[in-house]
Order: structure tokens, then sequence, then C-alpha cells
């Protein structure tokens, strides 16, 4: 996809800074929209108490694609080779943006939800080079079949633990920097590391809103585009022959959501109602507070990022079974001590 050392750092400077005003500066002017069309009401799944307006993940998707398509005028030389990708990503971000919008106004049923999200994910699949490969040997129709799901997963995992104040900050912001660093270092393509500092910057203009006690919510507006997102980030980190850093990355989000969905479809449980038997979920039940949480999960994510940059750097199996032990070790201990509580 190019050099990225053609594109001045400074460029990409921009574009982090670029997207945390820009969304800052939406969310700041729409919150009284918010509050007046979007109200999250307390429900079985809710950690708050009051009725609380959501929707801010319209600015930070807005402020992400912005920032984006400007780093692409910045060095469009560099991403020429990935406009096609950029344009259905683009697409699929702001289909999936309006699906969640609707979701939070008028509620949406599971069945159209999901459809969306099938469609969306195929047609970013559909714009990846033929090439693309990420397990080699396995049939393609057959990868495509498995991405495909993972994509799926993947727009609704950020849904899913989405749960209380700052937990999707704690997850987007270690992830989306160690995708960037990776860049820096040539193990990412540029595009990703572009996409990674616009998503970043994004997510930093929208944090204080969102500080605990939160003021503004993300939404399904913001949650299920940045869910695909990071899902695209990592599929191109994958793509590089970078799967442990790949996998590394989210592990903490993958963990809890797959472990938990697969106790409850154990359980015969309604899968798509709302709940509260996500492991960081439990641990506000067992005594954590709030910051308590989020905390653990930045530093936690922070550890699997360093050890995604290890991988990386290090493109050796031995190197990256060890870093997967370790990181898995790292989750399950966090893991275990949410679902105990305090003691």
């Amino acid at each position: 996809m190019g050099d990225g050392a053609a594109l001045p750092w400074s460029a990409f400077g921009v574009v982090l800074v670029v997207a945390a005003v820009l969304s800052f500066a939406l969310v700041f002017a729409l919150r009284p929209q918010f509050a007046r069309y979007a109200m999250a009401r307390p429900n079985a799944r809710s950690s708050h108490k009051l009725p609380t307006p959501q929707g801010g993940g319209i600015a930070v998707v807005a402020a992400t694609l912005a920032a984006i398509w400007l780093g692409v005028l910045l060095g469009a030389p560099i991403f020429h080779d990935g406009v096609a990708q950029l344009l259905a990503l683009t697409l699929a971000v702001a289909v999936l943006a309006l699906t969640g919008a609707i979701d939070d106004i008028r509620g949406l049923g599971p069945a159209p939800r999901l459809g969306i999200q099938i469609v969306v994910a195929g047609v970013v699949l559909w714009t990846l080079p033929p090439d693309f490969h990420v397990i080699w040997g396995l049939p393609w129709s057959i990868e495509r079949a498995l991405l495909l799901l993972v994509g799926v997963w993947f727009i609704n995992l950020v849904n899913f633990m989405d749960g209380i104040d700052w937990m999707t900050v704690a997850e987007v912001v270690p992830v989306t920097a160690g995708v960037a660093l990776l860049g820096a270092i040539g193990t990412a393509p540029p595009l990703a590391m572009l996409v990674a500092l616009a998503l970043l910057g994004a997510i930093i203009g929208f944090a204080p809103f969102n500080r605990p006690v939160a003021r503004l919510f993300l939404g399904d507006v913001g949650s299920l585009p940045i869910g695909l997102l990071l899902g695209w980030l990592m599929l191109l980190l994958a793509g590089r022959g970078h799967v442990a850093a790949a996998l590394l990355l989210p592990l903490y989000y993958l963990a809890d959501a797959t472990l938990t969905l697969g106790l409850r479809i154990a359980r015969r449980e309604a899968v798509w109602q709302a709940h509260r038997t996500h492991f960081y979920q439990r641990a506000t039940d067992g005594g954590f507070s709030v910051p308590e949480i989020v905390v653990r999960v930045f530093v936690l994510n922070v550890a699997l990022a360093a050890l995604a940059l290890v991988s990386a750097i290090e493109p050796d199996p031995t190197v990256d079974i060890a870093t997967l032990a370790l990181g898995s070790a790292l989750v399950a201990w966090l893991l275990l001590t949410f679902a105990r509580g305090k003691r």
C-alpha cells in the first residue's frame, strides 16, 4: 500500500489532532440534541441508574472519517492503492452508524441488524486484493467465509462490551495506539496507521464526556462502526503476517465477549436480550467501582499492546506462541478477578 515514510510524520500528527478537536467540538455542539432525541434509560443491562443521553458516537464516527480523508489528501500518492478499500470502509461505517442511530432512537430488531452487518462486512471484504490471505493454504472461499463471520463478530464486539463508563476508551486507546506504533516501525500498512490515529484522536475527544460518572454514552451509532474499524485494522495486521499481534491487541474484549456468549448459549438463554453477565459487569456487582474496572482493563490492554509489538518486531513462531500465552494468562487472570469480585 505504499511507503509510509514518504508521508511526513507531521501529517499523521495533524490527523490525530484534527480528529480529537473535531470530535470534542461535535459532542459539545450536539449534546442538547442527544438529550432531546436519544436518552438511554436504565434496563437489565445498564450500570447507570438515571437516564443519560446517548449518541456521542456520531461525533466520534464523523471526526474519524473526516480525519481519515484529510490524511488521504495530505498523502494521496501513498494511499492511492487503498482508495477502493477506504471508500468501502467509509460506506460501511456510515451504514452502520445510521443503523445504530435508528436503534438508539426507535429500536431495531435483531434480524435487520444482523442482516445489515453481514452485508457491510461482505462489502469491506469484497474490496480486499484477490491474493489477500490470513491463513495460507486454506481455500479462498472458506477463508473469506470465516473472515465474514469474524467481521460480524467484531462489529458487535464493542456494542457488547460498551456497558460502563470509559470501557470503550480503555479498549480503543491502547489498541489504536498499538496499531499506530506498528505502522511507525513499518510492520503495519500506512493506511492502517492513518485509520488508527484518526480513531484514536476521535475517542480522545469523546473521552471527557464519558468519564465516570458519564454525561454521555456512545450509543449503537458509535459502537457498531467502531467495532468494524477495529476488526478492519486487525485484518490488515493479520494479512501482513502478524496474526499474533492481531489477536493480542483486542484479546480482552474477544475473551470477555466470546466466553460470555458461549456460557449464555450453553445455558440456553436468549442471547439477543439485555443482560449483565459480562465479566466486567459481574465485577461491578462484585464490589468493584467503575474506575477500578476500567483502570485494570486499560493497564491490561497496554500490556497486550506491548506484547503485540514484540510479536511483530520478532516474527518468529516461538515468539508468537510465547506472547500469546503470556497475553492469554494476563487476560485469564483479570477475568477471574472480575468473576470473583472483591473479597
